[in-house]
């Protein structure tokens, strides 16, 4: 148990919970690194701190200032947290189709918010180059830039890698993550490749994201959307370009439906939307490389931040998506049958 001074303080040092049931449907130990317990209830804290941290170190963020930042939610809510610690003001500015649960935590962390229209990243008015924009018209505002912002896959380097190689003793043969700014995937596989090349670092990408495409052709090419928020880009960031990957799959909305469900009941956990997909990962790489192997994934945020979209029926239905869980052994014939459609680093 740890005792601070400030909220921030208490950001890392998350537990690792066995998913006992997929552990034995697949014969591997499947874990997730509870990033929900993190203040802002969130894997985003991480980088929000050091992001903070260092900008402060460097003399370009005083008290008093305010932090800008264009974001999916959950960094936001890190964002503002971390800057209410250190005596920072937050202006966010997010797409107005994002969970209402996140506009919410944003500003009773007492931020700034500001919504604008979902636009393609080649549109002015994209949420990244509006708080770029608002951020350089005052003195006192400070664009954190979350994407190119390495600090924010520094932050993973430097907590994220070693936590889990503390907590699994060194065993562990394959780390599952989603990647949005890359920050989590890169600096986490970084620590954990230095420790034993060996590791395996999959990449869970939804549809609608062009990771999956360019790891294998080189060109960002997106199929369908996704309920998932803040995952999946279609550029080249500088955060991502730092990720050792070896292996990538693509995996629709209607898995995600399905396993969150399935870990409700056996495991009482109610995972997010982007927690689901890392699980769906990791159920992938365990039926095409197990059976004996230590995998590791993360619970990413607070899974009632995803009710308003996975866990609503009528949100599901509106978007054609499955509204039943499939039954598991279904999905398990078909991840198994499905090796064809991973991407293997050469």
């Amino acid at each position: 148990m740890q005792v601070a001074k400030r909220s921030a303080e208490l950001i890392g040092k998350t537990d690792l919970l066995r998913l006992n049931s997929l552990s034995e449907l697949t014969g591997c130990d499947i874990w997730v690194k509870l990033e929900s317990q993190n203040p802002g209830g969130s894997i985003k804290d991480r980088a929000a701190l050091q992001i903070i941290q260092d900008a402060m170190a460097r003399g370009e963020l005083k008290p008093g200032m305010t932090v800008v930042e264009g974001t999916a939610g959950n960094t936001g809510i890190g964002l503002a947290l971390v800057a209410r610690s250190f005596g920072l003001n937050m202006l966010a500015v997010m797409p107005n189709d994002q969970s209402k649960e996140k506009e919410r935590m944003i500003t009773l962390h007492g931020a700034q918010l500001k919504t604008v229209d979902p636009v393609p990243f080649k549109n002015e008015n994209h949420f990244y180059h509006t708080a770029r924009r608002l951020a350089e018209q005052r003195d006192d505002y400070w664009w954190a830039n979350q994407f190119e912002n390495t600090s924010n896959a520094k932050a993973h380097y430097l907590t994220t890698g070693p936590e889990i190689w503390e907590q699994t003793k060194g065993n562990i043969d394959i780390l599952v993550s989603v990647a949005g700014t890359g920050g989590t995937i890169a600096g986490t596989s970084q620590y954990l490749k230095e420790r034993n090349e060996q590791v395996q670092v999959w990449l869970s990408d939804p549809d609608g994201s062009g990771i999956y495409s360019f790891l294998k052709t080189g060109e960002y090419v997106s199929h369908g959307s996704s309920f998932t928020e803040g995952i999946g880009i279609m550029r080249l960031v500088e955060n991502f370009k730092q990720a050792r990957i070896d292996a990538a799959v693509n995996l629709p909305d209607d898995d995600l439906v399905t396993l969150s469900r399935y870990i409700v009941e056996e495991e009482g956990l109610v995972l997010g939307s982007s927690s689901c997909l890392n699980v769906a990962g990791a159920l992938q790489a365990a039926l095409l490389h197990g059976p004996g192997k230590t995998i590791v994934t993360f619970a990413c945020d607070l899974g009632e931040r995803s009710a308003s979209k996975l866990y609503n029926l009528d949100y599901l239905t509106q978007r054609g998506a499955r509204t039943e869980a499939e039954p598991i052994q279904a999905l398990l014939k078909r991840y198994r049958e499905q090796g064809d459609k991973v991407w293997y680093k050469q």
